[in-house]
């Protein structure tokens, strides 16, 4: 320990730099492969990733056979690499946004170095690693780490040409990957918004910016769109030639619905236009959002003083402003603004003295918090009726989830009472990275069950077959990937009605042929009520509809729609 505190503590860039890249490819790491892809999002990107492998097509990506407009394929692409080079997706699904959150570390790391100091660098990458939606993502299989890391490679080129250079190679680069950004998510543009400050004391300024605001600025938006064109010049040449109808859909939904009118008219997650201040920042940004009040002096002096500190948090402000115009709103939309508000933080904070309620209040909060686990734990091993019934659509069997947060409970308070001396962030840094690894490894393994319909599809499967015919309606992506049974689905896209119209004239032509519905859905063309129960995944029971519970007649579907896909579940076996 004396010795990673020396090497901490030190003023030479690679005497710091190897053991926090050590650090975060532990924190960033563990847990791969101890669990499958868990809903919301997840399920989804690996299908399609899986797909890809599977089908050779990776210029349109397809949902258990169906075309997938709703992102740009370049995450599902990572995915579907990592898939080929490790043969598995347990392994392959989670490491795209591990090594790009590591990357975003580096950044933080490195920008910090060269703009100020070590220490500064140092401070803003461990900074990063105790923001619960730094780790959250990265840590996860959703888009936005990876959006998150080419933005800030953009905004890294950005610096290194504005406030270190003049440095054109760095400038074009960062162009670049902008254009990688809008390609895996479309706001990969937003480094952009650096230029308005970055004009702004170009006006103050004359000299500031000498030799690196000029012409040849210009030339940058072509970088951009030579890496955005290596998708969509074969794309829209590819339904040029083809032109099916569904091929067009495809393109006109990817170009146009999931961009301009997404965001200027989003269709759901709306939320007011305060809900990133509110309701996201103060805790999902948390310590960050507590510093800037416990430090509010030594930010506005700082800001006035370094003009790169006030161009990194007015990039930070227009980021959140872009984002709170939109009607649609997601916690994880601001992500991309966190690194760059993490380096200015540590920019403004090192070497400040800490102040002694903020310590305290830090420091009390991990104590409460530790306590507030150790109570859970206790609640879930003696079955507390409340949390019986908060849990009953995942597990009636809490007694591991109660060993689980007990031991974390019990080691959290050891180690705060270990690390009592330190300072408070310091003692949060030490009992998350616990908290990770617990979670990732017993927790990871313990609620995969709970958290995936792997179960429920293997009980299918027991009950008609693996080589039977299995449809689904009104269903999500998971029952696809997890399905030891080829599968048909009658567009993802489609009502449910017309769904089970599809559904109906599908089981007519063979009666070995099997429907799973969820138990809710009101279906007009079968007998739900003779269906058998298949049990219970994310929060439904699922009935299993045969021949048998095929009603007499049923309307016609306006257009018939089929999609199969030939056992997608052979990688549980991998």
């Amino acid at each position: 320990m004396e010795a990673l505190s020396r090497r901490f503590n030190s003023q030479d860039y690679y005497q710091v730099l190897w053991p926090l890249l050590l650090i975060s490819l532990l924190i960033l790491l563990v847990g791969v492969g101890f669990r499958s892809p868990w809903p919301a999002d997840e399920p989804r990107f690996v299908e399609v990733a899986r797909e890809m492998v599977s089908s050779g097509q990776w210029l349109f990506p397809t949902r258990g056979g169906e075309y997938y407009p709703d992102k740009p394929p370049v995450f599902m692409w990572a995915i579907a690499l990592f898939y080929q080079l490790t043969g598995s997706l347990k392994l392959a699904f989670l490491l795209p946004n591990a090594l790009c959150g590591l990357l975003t570390v580096f950044l933080v790391y490195d920008l910090g170095a060269r703009l100020w100091n070590v220490r500064v660098g140092r401070n803003a990458a461990l900074l990063l690693l105790i923001v619960p939606q730094f780790l959250m993502q990265a840590k996860n299989a959703q888009i936005d780490a990876m959006v998150m890391c080419w933005i800030t490679v953009g905004c890294y080129g950005l610096i290194r040409h504005f406030m270190l250079g003049p440095h054109w190679r760095w400038y074009f680069v960062g162009w670049a990957f902008m254009g990688l950004g809008v390609i895996t998510k479309g706001v990969g543009f937003l480094p952009l918004l650096m230029l308005i400050p970055i004009g702004i004391y170009a006006v103050k300024d004359k000299s500031r910016f000498q030799g690196r605001l000029t012409w040849l600025c210009l030339a940058g938006p072509l970088a951009m769109l030579a890496v955005i064109a290596c998708w969509l010049v074969p794309m829209v040449l590819t339904v040029q030639t083809h032109g099916t109808p569904e091929i067009v859909a495809y393109q006109n939904n990817i170009l146009f619905k999931q961009t301009g009118e997404r965001y200027v008219n989003a269709w759901h997650h709306i939320k007011p236009w305060y809900f990133f201040v509110l309701s996201v920042i103060p805790w999902m940004w948390f310590p960050i959002s507590l510093l800037v009040v416990a430090y509010w002096k030594q930010w506005v002096q700082k800001v006035k003083a370094d003009p790169t500190i006030a161009i990194l948090l007015i990039w930070v402000a227009l980021v959140v402003l872009f984002f709170s115009i939109s009607p649609g709103k997601r916690n994880v939309y601001i992500l991309p603004a966190l690194p760059m508000l993490a380096l200015a933080a540590s920019a403004v904070l090192t070497g400040v003295a800490p102040k002694v309620w903020f310590e305290k209040l830090v420091s009390g909060l991990l104590w409460f918090l530790g306590g507030v686990v150790l109570l859970v734990g206790v609640l879930a091993l003696i079955h507390y009726p409340a949390l019986v019934k908060a849990l009953a659509d995942y597990t009636d069997d809490l007694t591991g989830i109660g060993y689980l947060f007990i031991l974390l409970g019990l080691l959290w308070f050891l180690l705060l009472w270990l690390a009592r001396k330190q300072f408070a962030l310091v003692k949060m840094g030490i009992v998350s990275a616990l908290g990770l690894v617990l979670i990732s490894t017993w927790g990871y393994s313990m609620l995969d069950e709970m958290r995936t319909p792997r179960s429920l599809m293997l009980h299918t499967a027991e009950v008609i077959g693996e080589d039977a015919e299995l449809g689904l309606v009104n269903f999500k992506e998971q029952f696809i990937l997890f399905s030891p049974m080829s599968v048909t689905h009658f567009s993802y896209l489609a009502s449910v009605e017309e769904q089970e119209r599809n559904a109906w004239q599908w089981m007519q032509e063979n009666k070995q042929r099997y429907l799973l519905v969820p138990s809710g859905a009101e279906l007009s063309c079968f007998d739900i009520k003779g269906g058998k129960s298949m049990g219970m995944a994310h929060r439904d029971e699922w009935i299993l509809l045969s021949a048998t519970e095929l009603k007499s007649q049923c309307e016609k579907p306006k257009r018939e729609y089929r999609y199969f896909t030939e056992h997608p579940g052979r990688w549980l076996k991998e």
